[in-house]
């Protein structure tokens, strides 16, 4: 093989993947599109019957929380506020360093509590119960250190008393009808076993007393860039995986799944670094391998709001972190992908996110430096490298500017002519420079799993104080208790099951 015939095959390989994954997200982007339409008729139907009032189920809310002090008083105010007719809120401290116990306690009158603790899921040991006197639906567990977000899940998950558990991170912004929202497919399907709800950049936005007041866009360029990004990856990502069932996953920060169904596929596994995608390809694989029905579903509502990073120590940590998550949930559920059971989820979607996910960084990384390379050396013309580089990067602005798009209108949620203008610009600018950058890092978490390196937590840096102005949040009414004789709420067992 000549020089000549190399470049010519490597141009086609790298063109090739470059027009697959593009034409691939806008091929889901207008399964999304038909989606939210369609689920946005049903959902102004069904509010306006309220049809569900009087059949929602009870929910059990965890917030896993460590070293959460600054905010965590505010967080769990917010949480109380919540629209919803009956819920409980299981916070777990997980062995803080801080007095992140002590302010819980002191913020609403805790008290230990004798309660039979059953560890039905694997967790570090619990120290302590307390219910609060203030508040009838709020308990906090203080347990052992457990080194991962995961295990402080599972002690959440054994206290919980109610049929749907919804897990969400301590500093999460949750709108007030949030749960009512994200609660409709199991309402809908008794097939259900997990609902992911969207979730949005709150860098920008105007947040008092644990609230959402007003939205706003980020003036930090990276936590700017994360805004189109999520727009790409919950409204049409998720929300065409979801229409074929075969969603892979809920994000960590909100997601509502079936206690029971929870617990027999075993609840999260601490040693997993993304612990919630492994999490829904393990009810899938569980799923699938009992040959039972069972949906998981995807609420495209803006439903959960979370701090972005905002430089880019945390950024390349964060994609490093879900790049070596991606290798090690597929290789932990391996016999999923050769399932001839598996449906949509082993012949469409496991394919899709290992050849443009997974193993996408390294014809991506290697197709920039390739043509690069190629053209300085003269094996390769100019003006044929600057076309293919054109339509590389034309595919990614065509790309994100169809999600901003598809939000202007679906939900609307960035009204003003200067934050569509603002978007736009990044929708363009993204793919010049920053999605280059963010492949690098993508590339290191590959190869990270690949050499079976141990992934290093660290701590991020939060772009606001979340504890600001919350000192007079109103204490909310008493939940309706259990019925007498009842057993924690398992008299409203939720209906079971399904997939993403």
């Amino acid at each position: 093989m000549t020089v000549q015939d190399f470049v010519q095959a490597g141009q086609w390989v790298f063109l090739a993947y470059f027009v697959g994954i593009n034409v691939g997200y806008l091929l889901q982007n207008v399964i999304a599109a038909h989606g939210i339409r369609r689920y946005l008729q049903t959902a102004d139907q069904s509010e306006a019957e309220s049809v569900f009032s009087a059949l929602d189920i009870p929910i059990s809310i965890v917030v896993p929380a460590y070293n959460e002090s600054v905010s965590i008083i505010s967080s769990v105010k917010a949480m109380l506020q919540l629209e919803y007719p009956q819920f409980e809120l299981v916070v777990v401290n997980d062995g803080s360093t801080d007095d992140t116990l002590e302010r819980l306690i002191d913020g609403f009158g805790l008290q230990t509590f004798p309660e039979a603790y059953r560890a039905r899921v694997p967790c570090k040991p619990v120290v302590s119960v307390y219910r609060s006197t203030l508040v009838p639906n709020l308990r906090v567990v203080d347990k052992v250190n457990g080194g991962s977000k995961a295990d402080a899940s599972n002690a959440g998950i054994n206290a919980c008393r109610y049929p749907l558990v919804c897990v969400v991170d301590a500093d999460s912004i949750m709108q007030p009808d949030s749960l009512r929202r994200i609660v409709r497919p199991f309402l809908e399907d008794a097939t259900t076993v997990a609902v992911g709800g969207t979730v949005r950049i709150s860098n920008g936005c105007v947040v008092r007393r644990g609230f959402l007041e007003k939205v706003g866009l980020p003036t930090n360029f990276l936590a700017l860039v994360q805004v189109v990004e999520y727009l790409r990856a919950f409204l049409f990502g998720r929300m065409s995986w979801s229409s074929m069932n075969g969603l892979l996953i809920i994000s960590g920060a909100f997601g509502l799944f079936h206690k029971e169904t929870l617990i027999e596929v075993g609840g999260y596994n601490p040693e997993a670094v993304g612990e919630d995608m492994e999490l829904v390809l393990r009810l899938h694989r569980k799923m699938k391998e009992k040959r039972k029905p069972y949906r998981i579903a995807f609420v495209p509502d803006p439903v959960c709001w979370t701090d972005a990073p905002e430089n880019l120590r945390d950024l390349r940590g964060q994609r490093i972190r879900w790049q070596h998550g991606l290798g090690q949930a597929f290789a932990l559920n391996r016999s999923l992908m050769t399932n001839p059971r598996g449906g949509a989820v082993t012949w469409i979607a496991i394919p899709f996110y290992v050849i443009f996910e997974l193993f996408g960084p390294i014809l991506e990384v290697a197709g920039y430096v390739f043509i690069l390379l190629c053209a300085l050396m003269g094996w390769l013309a100019w003006p044929e490298a600057m076309i293919f580089f054109a339509l590389a990067v034309g595919l990614g602005m065509l790309l994100s500017t169809s999600a901003i798009m598809l939000e202007e209108m679906s939900f609307h949620m960035y009204p003003r002519f200067g934050q569509l203008l603002a978007l736009y610009g990044v929708a363009i600018i993204e793919n010049i420079g920053y999605r280059q950058l963010t492949s690098f890092w993508r590339l290191r978490g590959l190869f990270r799993w690949l050499l079976g390196r141990k992934h290093a937590w660290q701590t991020i840096t939060r772009s606001k104080n979340l504890a600001g102005g919350t000192t007079s949040v109103i204490m909310p009414a008493p939940a309706k208790p259990p019925a007498p004789g009842s057993s924690s709420a398992e008299s409203g067992e939720a209906p079971r099951q399904d997939e993403s």
